[in-house]
């Protein structure tokens, strides 16, 4: 049986602002979790640190919560340990960009069979608002008061060119758009991203609800998604009524765990340990 929204809310209330994006990436994962019936028996999330980590809080999945920028690698290992679970990565923009840009470029090139669910606000909300590395040229913060001086990065454009093999975007005010893509993405065997534009109504006064609304654009049916020249072009568009949503890349490639032989045989924690007496070593060694 398909679990209910209501079943998925956690005992801990939502502590987000009001009109926060975090609610409707909420609402479409809590969809799509009962649609697809992610449940604790099939179903983990890891978070970074950033208001988008009480995903862990407010969901009740299995999840984990670690270090700064680290979700990705914790849950790769995840993923290697029982490569039967559906993986999720709850994320934000610093989270992923800055202290873990390593880990998404790494992860991707692998292709290991995760999803990443980048919320992507263009600044850091938790510590009360300095830029991001997706904070756009000139952004006025408490970090950056005169205005950012350099260019923003472009997170598809990354997992592209590392080798991501599905690669999306979404609006997170597009709740039912936003849940269908999730559960695509967490179908595609592969690396996958979305990239969800997540208005911060505390301390971003430029990516607001009302400049997505008026500039995202769906992709259109005759979109070839396999054309990873369009692919490229598509990510670099930004702007006034030209910023594509839907999904942008994607391809069938092995993934990193298809490819690990001790998968072969079992789960691998199912797999027998042998273990060895190693206190010869030691005392020989010491």
């Amino acid at each position: 049986m398909a679990i209910t929204n209501t079943k998925l809310n956690s005992k801990m209330d939502p502590n987000w602002c009001s009109g926060c994006g975090n609610f409707g990436i909420w609402a479409a994962f809590k969809h799509a979790a009962q649609e697809a019936d992610w449940n604790n028996s099939n179903s983990v999330i890891v978070a970074g640190i950033g208001c988008h980590g009480h995903m862990v809080n407010f969901t009740e999945i299995t999840g984990f919560q670690g270090l700064h920028g680290r979700p990705i690698p914790v849950a790769s290992g995840i993923k290697i340990a029982n490569h039967k679970l559906n993986v999720f990565v709850s994320t934000g923009d610093g989270d992923c960009m800055s202290e873990g840009g390593n880990h998404l470029i790494h992860a991707a090139n692998r292709n290991n069979d995760i999803t990443v669910l980048l919320h992507d606000n263009a600044i850091y909300g938790l510590t009360t608002g300095q830029s991001s590395p997706l904070s756009g040229k000139g952004f006025k913060s408490k970090s950056t008061p005169l205005g950012k001086i350099e260019d923003s990065i472009n997170p598809l454009q990354v997992a592209l060119a590392s080798g991501a093999t599905f690669i999306a975007r979404e609006y997170s005010g597009n709740v039912k758009e936003l849940s269908q893509l999730i559960i695509k993405a967490s179908e595609h065997k592969g690396f996958a991203i979305i990239d969800i534009l997540q208005p911060c109504v505390a301390f971003n006064k430029t990516n607001t609800h009302t400049f997505y609304r008026r500039n995202i654009y769906n992709l259109p049916e005759s979109y070839e998604a396999s054309d990873k020249n369009a692919a490229f072009a598509k990510v670099l568009e930004w702007g006034i009524k030209k910023i594509p949503v839907g999904i942008i890349y994607q391809e069938n490639k092995l993934t990193y765990e298809q490819q690990l032989p001790q998968l072969n045989q079992d789960i691998l924690i199912n797999l027998p340990r042998n273990q060895k007496e190693i206190n010869s070593l030691i005392t020989k060694y010491s």
